[in-house]
């Protein structure tokens, strides 16, 4: 048995406990207890299992399902896909992966989902650098372009339509020993390229890394920040309160992304859920799943999070021995839910004249709205079912503001748009002045001709 403990100095010594705290599923994280203030009020419910009962399986999130693909069967690694619906409890088959494998980093980009890297073999030896896609709208797969590295233990991104394959480890495939990586590399769908971006400042698996708007975060431990990786400026920084303590042989990360509930990185680990805010940089603890087991994944679908798989046993890293492999699927309805409101964005009119006395608004709504309605100039609200003309407005100073109310009742208002309407806008001697223009052009030519002839 290892035992090893995660929030130490990052020697190279400690590295290769750190990888043997994520890889290997009989260690024990050694943590102290969190205080119990503020705890969240989520909660865990047990929903219909997954047709086969898997390990380490990748879980993505399409259009508001969930797939579970690959991972550790009973009869070995495995390209088992399976849809879950969560509005009707249900599981389906669908096409298997073509290469079967377990640990992969896997995302949803564009309704398609990526499966990229992994491990070939239960004895986690055998690495990939494939990349394969599944199209649920078609039950299809393709070959993409390989990760330009073999890794496993990674995690996958999508941030503005890039997906971000950063840290994970390699074996030597001959022995059980493993290498912690801090590569950064970034794919283009549309190009079905790899470039490589500025490494991670300190290597590790990307098994605790969330995404939270255009940042990508890895927590690290109990004396050190989180590595933040901003994208758009391809730059790190540590910062953030360290990881709390609590004991756990099993952890994973994932995020949710304030629409149906607050923003937050989730740790959910086989012993506890631990909640953190990026806004107010705190920790809070949650409640810990109903069937203890390890090695299971976390897919988040409109803000609830579903722990999926797992096993208990000897050890199912390294090894096929004494090993009961689960197809638990359990739903977790985080703290908050249902209380946040609608963000509404104004596109137009906003800070701009217009020459008509009809003028188009035009907003976004993030989530789906039981109701919607505008005021305008400060005058009573106007239900409408989307963007709307608002006609014969007067000359002068003007200001809209957008109502929604969401299925919970949470109504969300827009930022206060103006505009100014000038309908006697000359438009017509423009159009006349223009015509003339376009007279003395046609005069000029015909007297260059005519002196051409000559």
């Amino acid at each position: 048995m290892c035992r090893s403990i995660i929030g130490i100095s990052m020697s190279k010594s400690v590295a290769l406990l750190l990888v043997l705290v994520f890889l290997a599923a009989s260690s024990l994280v050694a943590f102290k207890p969190v205080s119990s203030a503020n705890v969240p009020s989520g909660y865990w419910v047990s929903k219909a299992p997954m047709q086969v009962a898997r390990s380490f399986v990748g879980v993505a999130v399409v259009n508001g399902k969930i797939y579970a693909i690959g991972g550790s069967a009973d009869d070995g690694v495995v390209g088992t896909n399976e849809e879950y619906d969560p509005a009707t409890d249900t599981w389906t088959f669908k096409t298997s992966m073509p290469t079967p494998r377990k640990k992969f980093a896997i995302v949803s980009c564009q309704d398609k989902i990526y499966c990229i890297g992994g491990s070939t073999d239960v004895q986690s030896q055998s690495i990939t650098a494939i990349t394969e896609v599944y199209d649920p709208a078609t039950d299809s797969w393709e070959t993409k372009a390989s990760l330009p590295n073999l890794r496993s233990g990674i995690k996958a991104h999508e941030v503005n339509g890039k997906i971000y394959i950063i840290g994970g480890v390699i074996s030597d495939n001959s022995t059980a020993d493993f290498s912690l990586l801090s590569l950064n590399d970034v794919y283009d769908p549309e190009a079905d390229s790899w470039s490589s971006r500025t490494p991670m400042p300190t290597a590790m698996p990307g098994t605790l890394s969330a995404v939270v708007g255009e940042k990508i975060y890895f927590v690290m431990g109990l004396s050190d920040p989180h590595q933040i990786y901003d994208v758009e400026n391809d730059r790190w920084s540590l910062a953030g309160t360290p990881l709390p303590a609590f004991s756990a042989l099993h952890v994973t990360a994932c995020a949710t992304a304030g629409v149906d509930a607050p923003e937050r990185i989730y740790i959910v680990a086989d012993t506890g859920t631990l909640v953190y805010d990026p806004i107010n940089d705190e920790w809070t603890s949650g409640t810990t799943i109903l069937k203890y087991r390890e090695g299971f994944s976390v897919a988040v679908v409109n803000d609830v999070l579903c722990a999926i798989g797992g096993f208990t046993g000897t050890n199912d890293m390294f090894w096929n021995i004494d090993i009961t492999r689960y197809a638990t699927n359990e739903q977790y309805t985080p703290f908050g839910y249902g209380t946040v409101p609608p963000e509404i964005t104004v596109v137009s009119p906003k800070n701009e004249a217009c020459t008509s006395a009809d003028v188009t608004l035009d907003f976004t709504v993030n989530k789906q709205a039981s109701w919607l309605g505008y005021s305008l100039d400060g005058e009573g609200n106007v239900t409408v079912t989307g963007n709307v003309t608002l006609s014969g407005l007067p000359d002068g100073l003007h200001n809209v503001t957008v109502y929604a109310r969401d299925e919970f009742g949470n109504l969300g208002v827009s930022e206060t748009s103006s505009f100014t309407v000038d309908a006697s806008f000359p438009v017509v001697p423009v159009a006349v002045a223009s015509a003339a223009s376009i007279c003395v052009v046609g005069v000029g030519l015909l007297v260059y001709f005519k002196k051409r002839k000559h």
